[in-house]
């Protein structure tokens, strides 16, 4: 039986492979340089409206028996809703920047310092609040900046993990937030901290239907 025999149909050429290794890292490089080009836009634009120094959002609260009286509510809340009791938890302006102060260290900072709400907009489901957002700098510069404002966020219910926040827009005195910065962020799940928490984890996940009312928010453990 005759032996089959391959023969080459054109000329080999050892510079092929090293061209598809050439293109292929070029691709990545490429890749790279585009990352860094909107990383540095990014930063660019975050420059124009930001600050360096952060200032505390003057917030409207309960005196102190009225935070007594919340804090009494929200554990029978925890409480019921641990036990899968229906309950009901309407929080006021005032008694959601309590909340905000009384929350646990989740070692992201604390929200009292970022918002004080002071407005709700039922039709639309958003809480109005003066802001000190900080926002990292770029690596090489490090530190925080500042974003001082006035921000609405959107009040949503999560399935399986519970209610959450996402900024909706944001209003800085004097300057022009670059609508880009509004898209990344607008996906962002303020509230995940808090999610995984354990003390607090079942209670959120209690949840099953969040609303902003007339004077601040309701949340029940019923659908």
């Amino acid at each position: 039986m005759s032996k089959i025999s391959k023969q080459p149909t054109a000329p080999f050429n050892p510079f092929f492979g090293c061209a598809i290794m050439t293109i292929v890292a070029c691709m990545g490089i490429g890749g790279v340089i585009w990352v860094v080009h909107v990383g540095r836009t990014m930063d660019r634009e975050i420059g124009k409206f930001t600050v360096d120094q952060p200032v505390k959002p003057v917030a409207l609260k309960p005196d102190a028996a009225g935070v007594e009286a919340l804090k009494g509510r929200l554990t029978a809340f925890a409480e019921a809703a641990k036990a899968g009791k229906p309950e009901v938890l309407h929080l006021s302006v005032p008694e959601l920047n309590s909340v905000a102060e009384l929350a646990p260290d989740t070692g992201y900072g604390n929200f009292a310092d970022i918002m004080a709400v002071k407005a709700v907009k039922p039709a639309e489901g958003l809480l109005v609040a003066d802001v000190c957002l900080p926002l990292n700098k770029n690596p090489l510069e490090g530190g925080k900046r500042y974003a001082i404002g006035e921000a609405a966020f959107k009040l949503e219910l999560v399935a399986d993990v519970g209610p959450d926040i996402k900024i909706a827009t944001l209003t800085i005195p004097g300057k022009e937030v670059n609508p880009d910065f509004i898209r990344l962020f607008s996906g962002f799940q303020l509230l995940s901290p808090y999610h995984k928490l354990e003390s607090l984890k079942p209670v959120m996940q209690a949840v099953k239907s969040v609303k902003v009312t007339a004077d601040g928010i309701e949340l029940s453990t019923q659908p």
